[in-house]
């Protein structure tokens, strides 16, 4: 699993720097939709922009269900199924309404969980390897003897959708592009730093937890059910398990601010555009705070919604919900192409941070990456499973695209609003 967190990094580094030259010339508030847009046209600007939109209301769902428990620790409480679903929707609400407060405090509380993610990670990482290693760096390069039919690839192919998980996010730097100063230059770099800070951590704590684990054989056979928890208990104790849980939570609640902030960005570039029911209301601008209100609300609901879905069908809102990651992949994989589109039709990057003569192959790589890694995210790989978990991100993959496409053919959103589309490669040309 070491490894993939290294390999996952480059290659989403790849998609980050096809993204970095496409948000450097179209600084848009919404992200995938107007880059889509532009590069292609407004077709294919409204799929991606539909994928993305319920990859994202699934995945703050996912976060704040899957952050219940750690508040819950935190507290020194437990919580019955039921308690675990009201605290994620509490977690929702309370990111909503900072969200609607204004960028001003959203950037201060932003700022304080990156620090406090940075800073943990680095602390705790750091502690384990010099403090609490139980294992040399040899257990990087064993097998254990797992796999199929004598072969390691499936068990590694298997464990590297951990870091699958992890490195996305870095493309919501550019759904608030028309609020960033000088944005052609600072967005790709933050979505660069984002891989670089992010993916650093990433590895620190992987490798650390990885070495500090006191049994390996328990570890693997599933004796240990939580090594993490045991690994950190034994070496910090148990005030210090709990500061450690602290900390991770405070990451998601960074992380649903800022995919909230995503989702609403989207939103309002969706509706100023004409291009989803509401658009007159989703797309105003709070005279106070100059955030759209109407907007960031939905963001907030509509996973709410999907999180207290879980109290009457829970095993089918886990299959909804894991459509979180695999569509996020999908998407960014509908702007790859598209920007491959664009290259083909004669685009070259006009904005202030350009590829040059690597661009094509970093395109075409980064295409090549984005396939794999949704193919090895949706790949069934437990038989005895029921056939919604084993396929389930494929069923809500097959279901968001088949919604999608119904809805754009039957109501013809995309023929509303005059946005300029498919023009990236005249942009150029023009200049």
């Amino acid at each position: 699993m070491f490894w993939s967190y290294i390999g996952v990094g480059l290659g989403q580094l790849l998609v980050c720097l096809v993204f970095g030259e496409i948000v450097s010339q179209f600084p848009i508030s919404g992200g995938l939709y107007p880059w889509a847009r532009r590069l292609v046209g407004k077709r294919w600007a409204w799929m991606a922009g539909w994928v993305y939109l319920w990859a994202l209301c699934t995945t703050i769902a996912a976060v704040a269900v899957g952050g219940a428990p750690y508040l819950a620790q935190v507290m020194g409480v437990s919580m019955s199924h039921a308690g675990e679903i009201w605290t994620a929707v509490a977690m929702i609400v309370a990111t909503t309404l900072l969200n609607v407060s204004g960028t001003k405090l959203l950037g201060r509380v932003a700022m304080f969980g990156f620090v406090c993610e940075l800073v943990g990670a680095v602390l705790v990482g750091s502690y384990l390897l010099i403090f609490a290693r139980h294992q040399s760096l040899g257990v990087l390069f064993q097998g254990f003897g797992l796999g199929s039919n004598g072969h390691y690839l499936p068990a590694f192919l298997a464990s590297s959708v951990a870091a699958m998980f992890a490195y996305y996010g870095f493309e919501a730097c550019g759904d608030v592009a028309e609020e960033t100063p000088n944005p052609g230059t600072a967005i790709p770099k933050a979505m660069r730093m984002t891989i670089y800070i992010g993916g650093a951590a990433a590895i620190l704590v992987c490798l650390a937890l990885v070495l500090a684990v006191p049994d390996m054989g328990a570890a693997i056979s599933g004796k240990d059910p939580d090594p993490v928890v045991t690994a950190l208990r034994g070496a910090l104790g148990e005030v210090g398990l709990r500061a450690v849980i602290a900390v991770v939570l405070v990451s998601f609640f960074s992380c649903l601010l800022s995919l909230q902030a995503a989702t609403s960005r989207l939103l309002f570039a969706y509706a100023r555009d004409g291009m989803i029911f509401g658009s007159q209301q989703l797309s105003r601008l709070s005279p106070r705070t100059h955030m759209p209100v109407l907007a960031l609300l939905v963001a907030g609901f509509a996973p709410a919604v999907i999180a207290v879905a879980g109290l009457f069908l829970e095993d089918a809102v886990r299959t909804i919900i894991v459509f979180g990651s695999a569509g996020i992949y999908v998407a960014f994989q509908m702007i790859v192409l598209g920007a491959l589109f664009a290259r083909s039709k004669g685009w070259q990057p006009s904005g202030e941070f350009r590829l040059g003569a690597w661009a094509w192959p970093v395109n075409v790589a980064s295409l090549i990456y984005g396939l794999a890694a949704i193919v090895n995210m949706v790949w069934p790989r437990s038989p005895s499973d029921p056939w919604y978990q084993n396929y389930g991100m494929i069923l809500t993959t097959i279901i968001v695209l088949v919604s999608g496409f119904i809805y754009m053919t039957t109501a013809k959103p995309y023929e509303h609003g005059t946005a300029p589309a498919g023009d990236a490669h005249l942009v150029h040309v023009k200049k």
